[in-house]
C-alpha cells in the first residue's frame, strides 16, 4: 500500500502538473470557502470511521442480500431506517421486479479416471440438471474464444469446460477476459452440443472456495445446467485432462429459473436537499443486493455505506450545499443492473437535472485514481478538485471519458457527467461472489480514506454550481 501510495503521488505530478498547465481562468472556480468546507469535510471523514461503522451493521444484522430472497427485503428495511436514522432529509424507495431464481444444492466430481469431489456453484440464472445428475466426458477449452470456435455438434453429450485463469490486476482489468465465459459460456456450449457447462471460477485466490456470478440466459433456449469451480479444483481437472485419458466428470444441481415469477425489491434513496437549486442531483451510487454467500461487506457493502456517509458527513454542515445530493442504493445489480434500468425509466424526465455522478462497486483499498468524464470547460474545475486530492496520492487520469462504474454507467450512457475513483482493486476478486465477503476484509482505514474522497467530491459538486456538461 506505501508503494502503491508513493508510486500515485509521483503520478499527481507527472500527469496534474501537464494537465494544469494548459490554460486555465484567471482567478480559481472554487472560492476559498468552498476549498476550506472540502478540506474540514476530509479530517471529518478521516476522523469519523462512519462507513466501517455502517458496514459492520448491514453484513451482521442484515448479511447476504440476493434478490428474491429474505435478506434483499431485510436490506431495504434497513437502508430505509439507517438513511432516516442518520437524518437525510427525504427517504423513500422506488419499486424494482425481477424474475425469482432458486440456487438449490450442487454435487460435483469426476468420476474417471481418477475420481475427486469438485468444489462447485451453480452460475446465477442456471437451471438444474436432471435429478440423477449429468455424467459425460469433458471437454477443455483455454478460452471462452475457443468454445465459441467449436464446430456445430462437437460437443453433443459432453460437457463443455472453460478454464481460463483471472490474472489480478490492480485496476481489475482482468475480470473483463474471464467475466465473459461466465456470461454467455453456458449458451454456447448448449448450441455445440453441450449437456453442462462448468468453468473456472472468475475469482483470483487459490482458496476452495468457487465464485458465483450472473450469467446470460435466452427465453427462447432451454438451458443447460452451470456451473463455476474453485481455482483449486479447476487446476486438479485441468491436470487430469492433460494425462490425456477420457475424464468424465458428474454434475448433479437443482437450481430452477422461476421467469414467470415476479419478485419485487426496490431502490432505496436518500436525498439532502439542496439550498439553493433543489432540483439538481449530484448522484452517489452503489448496489444494496448481493449474491446468497458470503454477507456482501465488500460487494457491495462498502459501496453502500461510503456514500450513506459521505451523505451523512454533508448533513452536517452548518448549511445544506446549493444542489442536491442524492445517495440511490440500486436493487438487483447482480442480476443485470436491473434497478438502475427501472430508475433511468422513473427518471427520463430529469436526467438534464443529473449534474454528475461517482459510484463505488469495485476494490478494497485506497483510492488511487480520479478520471473524470465531463465538458471541455467543466475541466477546469476537476483540475482543482485534483490539487485538492494530490496530496492525498490520488492521481488525475489525463482521460476524460469516464461514464460511471456500474450502475451508473447507464446514467452516464444517458448524458449524466461522471467521476470514475479507482481503488487497489488487487484483493477485490479474491473474496467477489464467493463465502469469503465478510466484514473481516474490510480495511477500516482505506474506508475512511476513500470516504474522504467521496465526501469532498460530493460536496464540491453540489455547491460549486459548475455544469459539469460544457
Amino acid at each position: 500500500m506505501l508503494l502503491h501510495k508513493f508510486s500515485g503521488t509521483l503520478a499527481v505530478l507527472a500527469i496534474t502538473g501537464g494537465l494544469l498547465s494548459q490554460p486555465l481562468k484567471a482567478e480559481n472556480i472554487l472560492s476559498e470557502e468552498i476549498r476550506a468546507t472540502a478540506l474540514e469535510l476530509k479530517e471529518t471523514a478521516l476522523d469519523a470511521g462512519l462507513a466501517y461503522e455502517l458496514d459492520e451493521s448491514l453484513s451482521t444484522e442484515v448479511g447476504a442480500r440476493r434478490v428474491g430472497t429474505p435478506g434483499d427485503k431485510k436490506g431495504v428495511e434497513w437502508a430505509v431506517a439507517k438513511m432516516k436514522a442518520l437524518g437525510f432529509d427525504k427517504v423513500w424507495t422506488e419499486e424494482v421486479t425481477h424474475v425469482l431464481w432458486e440456487r438449490g444444492e450442487i454435487e460435483a466430481e469426476v468420476t474417471g479416471p481418477y475420481p475427486h469431489t469438485m468444489t462447485a456453484i451453480a452460475l446465477g440464472g442456471s437451471v438444474g440438471s436432471p435429478k440423477k445428475g449429468i455424467e459425460a466426458e469433458v471437454v477443455e477449452f483455454e478460452n471462452f474464444a475457443a468454445l465459441e470456435a467449436a464446430a456445430p455438434g462437437s460437443l453433443d453429450g459432453k460437457i463443455a469446460y472453460v478454464s481460463y485463469r483471472m490474472e489480478r490486476k490492480v485496476d481489475g482489468s482482468g475480470y473483463g477476459p474471464a467475466v465473459i465465459a461466465r456470461g454467455k459460456g453456458a449458451l454456447v456450449a448448449e448450441q455445440k452440443g453441450a449437456v453442462a457447462f462448468i468453468m473456472r471460477s472468475v475469482g483470483t485466490d487459490n482458496n476452495r472456495l468457487a465464485h458465483t456470478g450472473s450469467m446470460n440466459t435466452d427465453d427462447g433456449i432451454p438451458g443447460i445446467a452451470a456451473a463455476a469451480l474453485s481455482n483449486p479444483d479447476a487446476d486438479i481437472l485441468s491436470n487430469l485432462i492433460r494425462r490425456g485419458k477420457p475424464v468424465t466428470f458428474k454434475l448433479k444441481q437443482s437450481s430452477r429459473r422461476h421467469d414467470k415469477k415476479v419478485v419485487k425489491t426496490a431502490n432505496v434513496i436518500g436525498e439532502v436537499t439542496g439550498r439553493e437549486s433543489p432540483e439538481d442531483y449530484v448522484i452517489l451510487g452503489s448496489h444494496l443486493d448481493s449474491w446468497d454467500v458470503g454477507t456482501g461487506a465488500v460487494d457491495d457493502g462498502i459501496g453502500v455505506t461510503i456514500t450513506m456517509a459521505a451523505g451523512k458527513h454533508i448533513l452536517d454542515l452548518p448549511q445544506r450545499p446549493k444542489r442536491s445530493v442524492r445517495v440511490v442504493l440500486f436493487g438487483a445489480e447482480e442480476v443485470g443492473l436491473v434497478g438502475v434500468e427501472q430508475y433511468l425509466e422513473a427518471h427520463k424526465d430529469e436526467l438534464d437535472h443529473h449534474v454528475i455522478g461517482a459510484e463505488w462497486d469495485f476494490g478494497v483499498g485506497r483510492i488511487y485514481d480520479m478520471k473524470p468524464g465531463v465538458g471541455p470547460e467543466a475541466l477546469n474545475v476537476i483540475r482543482e478538485m485534483a490539487e485538492l486530492f494530490a496530496p492525498m496520492g490520488v492521481s488525475l487520469n489525463p482521460a476524460n471519458d469516464a461514464k460511471g462504474q456500474s450502475d451508473l454507467s447507464l446514467l452516464g450512457d444517458a448524458g449524466m457527467p461522471a467521476v470514475n475513483f479507482s481503488p487497489d482493486g488487487s484483493l477485490y476478486f479474491d473474496y467477489h461472489h464467493t463465502d469469503n465477503d465478510t466484514f473481516d476484509k474490510v480495511d477500516p482505514e482505506a474506508m475512511k480514506f476513500n470516504t474522504a474522497i467521496y465526501t469532498m467530491f460530493t460536496w464540491i459538486a453540489a455547491e460549486s454550481g459548475v455544469d459539469f456538461r460544457k
